[in-house]
């Protein structure tokens, strides 16, 4: 005899290193009791709306006394029975109701057994619609409220009857049943169709047997219907138990010799060769020889589906990653024609075949009118300078060249001549020199260039375009911060309206934000239209645009502390900058319940700087000095314009932490230095002429010309879309200077403080120097007693270098007030 043999297979087992922990999860104990809890109440529930159907009338007549003692309910859970009876069926869904306490008791089954949720999800969200369909469509045809429909039947079918009609709503009911058959039960007309066609098979199959069986009983013979095979499939949503009948019938002879049981067991071997071969499905095999005692069964069991060991990935999974933009899923970016076309005007770039032979003759003669022999000479025309690439013979030193820098300008009778001896990477000598006929870079070219539109870049910008005429694009995330300076009018707000072009043209509203500071007040008035979609501000701020250097000063030292937040986000998530922190958040890897969010990149773009330091000081260049420390890898970059390139403006501590640099025309070598640490700036021939470093070479770019007219456009287009509510808030900063939420007792008030408070007001000028001259103090003593003034309301807050408000008037008022304490 053959031994009896049980195969099985083994299930598929998580991963023990899986992450189990949940945040803010319901612990095993707290499930079972709200499990109970809820299982109960649905049961209450249910009782409570049988008893109401019985007892409304007497309960109805008595429900606004319920809220006394002495009032007596008829239904079985009493007043509180009949109250939430009431609430639920007349005043909510009638009948249909009675999906409340199933889906409540559901509810506390599936917490007391630790079921899967997302089924439970599922009945509630079908069990709520179904239950809403049934009220509106009692109420179509009672035509009233009451029990049947409820208020809520009733009020949405008279709503859909004046809107859309009889016909109307009868579609709308029938289309609604349909997507329920069709996406919750999954029949399909296919589905029906076979149903129809097994059931007539079915029939006619009886109608065969029933023959059958009569004849045989006739002819002394037994049918037997074979056993059923049941097979389990694994559906992802429900599993389904589907019942496979066997129609095979065996004739069982009645004679002594054949038991029942060799019949039965040539029916199972007949079934074993049937069952599924699917890996999901569960198979029950079983096998016999002759002897009815020698069995094989062998066992598949259920091939569970590989689940994710990380909730992350399930989640991209079922919903793919996170994508900030969403909530402006509609926004679109500036098309290209918003920008005007100068090719039309200029026809791009000339090439005046006598002005280079001219310019490279003249050149040539001056350098041999000082032995200087020329192997080679080349001409590179750009927009508005042409780049002349000589090779000297061999012997001639280099610096001889460079010293003829004057000489040859002199010579060829041009502003701007500038010398690279040598061109770096290249074995030759460079000499730039301006065309008579320059051509003007649109903002258009530049954008639509190739170079910028398939830029990789986290924040790209379009500058111009070089001496040899190809787009220049950079990266402010890799500069990270950019100093631009130069004499007034050599353009440094139309670099600046390049910029901020540049990323409006490439970035998502949801992907960066500017923080802009125009102390000049008209410069970057224009972006206003586009705060709600780009700008960021300080909250109870009605302006986003900064012009009052006291809002300079808290909006910087906000930027400090949304710098430092963002670090500990960082430090949370355990990456290293914002890029590595947004793509784990895009994959759903940082929850938000921690205090994880998108962060978009910030952008301060400051158009005077000069002002601001000459204003406010180290107030201003403190914070500006940390951000430029620090705030790279969070995503907080630095824009800064002066038209004063000085040491006192532009100080070490700025140029250390701002490589990179633009420099156009300055009038000193000294002021060249001052923003590139080397000459060059002063040669430059204004108008959008500028130079470029990095903390390396210095390129010559034709900065790209966008026009006031062209932002106007580009702003309004933006501003015209859905914005969201508001502009991006900054952290509340509240200066420490200012004296601002000081308490300070009476009994404390210096002695001179009645002394001080009538000079102040006197004179109407809050200032701590007047009160150490009139009153002879020392500035710390004169500095206390401005703060105890300010406290009592005699002076307002600090103002930077500007005097303080005086808010008395007179001393009459003063002596009013100082007696009402």
């Amino acid at each position: 005899m053959a031994k009896k043999k049980t195969t099985t297979k083994k299930k598929a087992t998580k991963n023990p290193t899986a992450k189990t922990k949940k945040n803010l999860s319901l612990s095993r104990q707290q499930k079972v009791i709200i499990g109970s809890f809820l299982f109960f109440l649905g049961i209450a529930l249910f009782f409570a709306f049988i008893s109401f159907f019985f007892n409304w009338k007497i309960d109805q007549s008595e429900i606004a006394q319920f809220s006394k003692r002495s009032a007596i309910a008829k239904n079985w859970l009493s007043k509180f029975g009949a109250s939430v009876s009431h609430f639920f069926i007349f005043r909510g869904f009638g009948v249909a109701a009675l999906f409340i306490p199933v889906l409540t008791s559901l509810t506390g089954v599936y917490l007391f057994f630790d079921l899967n949720k997302k089924r439970l999800a599922g009945f509630w969200f079908w069990g709520t619609l179904v239950m809403l369909w049934i009220s509106i469509v009692l109420g179509f045809i009672k035509q009233e409220g009451g029990l049947l429909a409820g208020v809520i039947g009733y009020e949405i079918n008279d709503f859909l009857r004046d809107y859309v009609g009889f016909i109307g709503t009868v579609l709308i009911l029938t289309f609604f049943a349909i997507i329920y058959v069709v996406v919750r039960l999954r029949y399909t007309p296919e589905k029906i169709a076979a149903s129809i066609q097994q059931a007539q098979q079915t029939v006619a199959t009886n109608a065969t047997d029933q023959t059958s069986q009569s004849t045989t009983k006739n002819g002394k013979h037994t049918t037997v219907e074979s056993p059923v095979v049941t097979t389990i499939a694994k559906d992802p949503i429900n599993a389904k138990i589907t019942n496979i009948e066997e129609d095979t019938t065996t004739t069982l002879e009645s004679t002594k010799d054949l038991s029942t049981t060799n019949v039965l067991n040539d029916l199972y071997t007949k079934d074993s060769e049937r069952t599924s071969t699917d890996d999901s499905m569960q198979k029950l095999v079983i096998k016999s020889n002759d002897d009815p005692e020698d069995l094989e069964m062998e066992v598949e069991s259920v091939v569970e589906e590989e689940l994710s060991e990380n909730l992350s990935d399930k989640l991209v999974k079922d919903f793919g990653e996170f994508d900030p933009t969403l909530e402006l899923g509609n926004y679109q970016y500036p098309s290209i024609s918003l920008l005007k076309d100068y090719t039309g005007q200029t026809g791009g770039i000339t090439i005046d075949q006598g002005e280079l032979e001219e310019n490279k003759n003249r050149i040539v003669e001056t350098l041999k009118n000082y032995k200087i022999e020329i192997a080679q000479i080349k001409a590179t025309v750009g927009p508005t300078v042409t780049l002349y690439e000589i090779v000297p013979e061999a012997g001639v030193r280099i610096s001889k060249i460079k010293n003829l820098e004057d000489d040859i300008a002199l010579s060829l009778a041009a502003l701007g001549i500038r010398i690279i001896a040598p061109i770096p990477g290249k074995g030759t000598i460079g000499i730039e020199v301006p065309n008579k006929k320059s051509t003007i870079v649109s903002m258009r070219s530049a954008i639509s260039s190739s170079k910028f539109q398939n830029a990789e870049m986290e924040l790209p910008l379009s500058l111009g375009k070089t001496i040899s005429n190809e787009t220049f694009v950079v990266d402010l995330a890799k500069m990270p911060h950019l100093l631009m300076a130069g004499a007034t009018g050599q353009g440094k707000s139309v670099g600046l309206n390049a910029i901020l072009t540049s990323l409006l043209y490439k970035k998502h509203p949801a992907e960066v934000k500017f923080v802009l500071v125009d102390p000049k007040k008209v410069e970057l008035t224009l972006f206003n239209k586009i705060e709600r979609h780009y700008l960021a501000k300080l909250p109870d701020t009605e302006e986003a645009i900064i012009t009052d250097n006291t809002k300079v000063i808290n909006t910087l030292n906000s930027l400090c502390i949304e710098m430092d937040a963002r670090y500990d986000l960082l430090k949370l998530a355990m990456v290293r900058n914002i890029k590595e922190y947004n793509v784990k958040f895009r994959a759903r890897k940082l929850n938000p319940e921690n205090g994880h969010k998108f962060l978009p990149y910030i952008v301060l773009v400051v158009d005077e700087f000069a002002d601001l330091i000459m204003t406010a000081g180290k107030e201003v260049e403190t914070p500006i000095a940390r951000l430029a420390q620090l705030a790279r890898a969070i995503g907080i970059h630095l824009i800064i314009a002066t038209q004063r390139p000085s040491v006192n403006v532009i100080t070490g501590m700025i140029k250390a932490n701002f490589p990179a640099r633009i420099a156009f025309r300055v009038t000193s070598k000294i002021d060249s230095r001052t923003i590139l640490d080397t000459g060059g700036a002063d040669q430059l021939i204004g108008r959008g002429d500028m130079l470029y470093t990095q903390g390396n070479d210095l390129i010559r770019i034709q900065c790209a010309f966008v026009d006031t007219p062209e932002v106007e456009r580009i702003t309004d287009f933006i501003g015209s879309q859905k914005a969201y509510p508001d502009a991006y808030m900054l952290p509340e900063y509240s200066g420490e200077e200012s004296g601002t939420g000081l308490d300070i007792d009476v009994s404390e008030r210096d002695k001179l403080f009645n002394e001080a408070a009538e000079v102040i007001v006197t004179a109407q000028q809050g200032s701590a120097s007047l009160l150490q001259r009139k009153l002879k103090l020392g500035y710390n003593r004169a500095g206390r007693i401005i703060d105890q003034l300010e406290a009592a309301g005699i002076v307002g807050p600090f103002e930077g270098s500007k005097a303080r408000q005086v808010l008395v008037t007179d001393l009459v008022s003063l002596k009013q007030l100082l007696d009402g304490e």
